[in-house]
């Protein structure tokens, strides 16, 4: 669901007083807090930026920066449009990079053929192939319209990340239908604010992030990615309609001929009561990404040349294992959902959720010699669960050094023979020693005995070791404190809090540097990794979920201290 709201875009665990502000924001800032009088009675949000429809506020409890929409642009009028983030991200891309942005697109040429010969058919439920006159026509239109070229690109890269996209195609995809979205519209106006935006101020931003120019965007893109004053966005913004450019602050002079603009607002003050309407009426007719996969192409490379690689939650359905990689690869958990086996990848393994089904024979009647190894735990309601009804079944899991656990660690090596699988053991490589924790789900409401299990497990696996730099490798994340998600996505529990003095003190005796888990099902685009506080030090958290886009992240930087 599209939901206007704040995004956070740089993070601090200390809360401020508005007397600690200007010792936090540079000068330029931190003075036009005084600009605006709405600030005198409001106790957090400020408004340091704005402009008829967007708006950049700070934080003064959380230190966090945030662009806003002030409420009257609607982003898109197709219901649930959850790109927009990404299509931000594509407008500043084709700012920076617009004949990289060409190629990315036309890269995707067989996909998006697909997808305009799906949109055709939703709209006119006449079916049409990719040699056709209407697809010719519909693909040509792409390029033709720069704030369109620049949503196919958002959902390209939405497409690369998160998987195929299913409903409401025709909007999406075919320029026609896409004019009654609104979508150029918000387009337009978002350039226009985030150009103003970091040409008058020392911000940066990548679309979806925006932080001071002094600090680092952790774990997301690099500096070529991020607008900033120092961006040179001429051949990008002579590309934009000469209305847009035109109202964009300290812009460039046009060096070529108008492009009709189709930026048509979609304001809520307008159209609110139709939106509503629309909304209210609407039967989701979305699919599954994975059930809609085989019908396109991976476009993007499968090989990565990562020192030390981690990734997570592929999931696979096509018995193969979605990438390459020679060197030392973690894999947190929920590798395949299709029995992969490969005899090639070389590192280490936990055990996910996802994991604990995969390995189990392919007859749920539970007959044959493949069933006898499983007999111990046929009685046991978790188990039930987990093959009639795994969604029913995660929470119900046993914690610690189950014995099913054991088995399924035995089940994985089979498959993966070069491949260490950690059921709460440790190994070392390269000077590194990585633990291996079994915690396939968030348990938050049997915190107290996860909690026990993870501090007796540590203190024997550290073994009074206190100097070897150590990494703790879990599928679910040990605890809020070292987690990648959000305290804003739904699967946040507050409560699933670090409860245990001793845990603290054993991380701050020995020389833990870091944590890396899965299972949150993160975007790539919201950071892989971040730098968190934790028993009075600095720690690494890495949370790498796979995509197409993502077929790993590299550790090195965090294990040598270059990030």
């Amino acid at each position: 669901m599209n939901k206007e709201k704040d995004f956070p875009v740089t993070r601090n665990q200390t809360s401020l007083s508005s007397s600690e502000t200007e010792a936090i924001l540079p000068q330029e800032l931190a003075a036009r807090l005084d600009l605006y009088p709405e600030n005198k009675r409001r106790p957090v949000n400020k408004t340091v930026f704005r402009s008829e429809y967007f708006q950049l506020t700070y934080n003064l409890k959380e230190n966090v920066l945030n662009v806003s929409s002030r409420g009257n642009l609607v982003y898109s009028a197709i219901p649930y449009d959850t790109a927009r983030n990404y299509i931000q991200r594509a407008a500043i891309q084709y700012l920076l990079h617009p004949e990289e942005v060409r190629q990315y697109i036309e890269a995707h040429k067989a996909n998006l053929e697909t997808y305009l010969i799906l949109s055709i058919f939703q709209t006119t439920n006449k079916r049409v192939n990719k040699d056709s006159s209407e697809i010719i026509k519909a693909y040509a239109a792409i390029f033709e319209d720069p704030l369109f070229e620049i949503q196919i690109l958002g959902r390209l890269l939405q497409h690369d990340e998160t998987g195929a996209l299913s409903a409401n195609l025709a909007g999406k995809f075919l320029f026609s239908e896409n004019m009654k979205t609104g979508i150029s519209g918000y387009v337009s106006e978002y350039l226009k604010f985030i150009v103003q935006l970091t040409q008058t101020l020392p911000l940066k931003s990548d679309g979806k992030n925006i932080q001071l120019v002094s600090s680092n965007l952790q774990g997301v893109l690099p500096s070529d990615k991020q607008l900033s004053l120092e961006s040179d966005i001429k051949l990008g913004l002579n590309l934009l309609p000469q209305e847009v450019k035109q109202t964009i602050k300290q812009s460039i002079a046009a060096t070529k001929q108008a492009i009709p603009a189709n930026n048509k607002l979609l304001l809520r003050s307008e159209f609110g009561k139709e939106l509503s309407k629309v909304r209210k009426n609407y039967v989701a007719h979305s699919v599954d990404p994975r059930e809609i996969e085989q019908y396109f192409e991976n476009v993007l490379p499968t090989e990565n040349t990562n020192l030390v690689n981690v990734v997570s939650d592929i999931q696979t359905i096509d018995g193969k294992l979605a990438f390459t990689n020679k060197h030392f690869n973690i894999l947190a958990g929920d590798i395949s959902d299709s029995r992969v086996v490969n005899e090639d990848i070389e590192g280490l393994y936990v055990i996910g959720n996802h994991d604990l089904v995969d390995i189990l024979p392919k007859d749920q009647n539970k007959k044959g010699k493949e069933w006898e190894k499983w007999q111990p735990f046929f009685k046991n309601e978790w188990f039930k669960a987990l093959i009639h009804n795994p969604e029913d079944s995660w929470y119900k899991l046993p914690i610690g050094n189950h014995l099913y656990y054991e088995y399924v660690k035995n089940e994985l090596e089979k498959r993966f023979p070069k491949i260490s699988v950690l059921n709460n053991d440790s190994l070392i490589h390269n000077g590194i020693r990585y633990i291996g924790l079994t915690i396939p789900v968030v348990l938050a409401r049997r915190k107290k005995a996860q909690q026990k299990f993870i501090l007796k497990t540590l203190d024997q696996l550290l073994n009074n070791e206190y100097d070897v730099p150590t990494v703790i490798v879990s599928h679910a994340p040990l605890f809020n404190e070292l987690s990648m998600l959000s305290p804003e996505s739904p699967a946040y529990n507050k409560d699933y809090v670090c409860s245990q003095p001793q845990l603290e003190t054993l991380f701050e005796e020995y020389n833990i540097i870091g944590a890396i888990h899965g299972h949150h099902q993160i975007p790539a685009s919201a950071g892989r990794y971040k730098m968190t506080k934790f028993a009075g030090k600095e720690l690494f958290v890495v949370c790498s979920i796979y995509s197409k886009m993502n077929t790993g992240f590299e550790l090195m930087e965090l294990l040598t201290g270059e990030k």
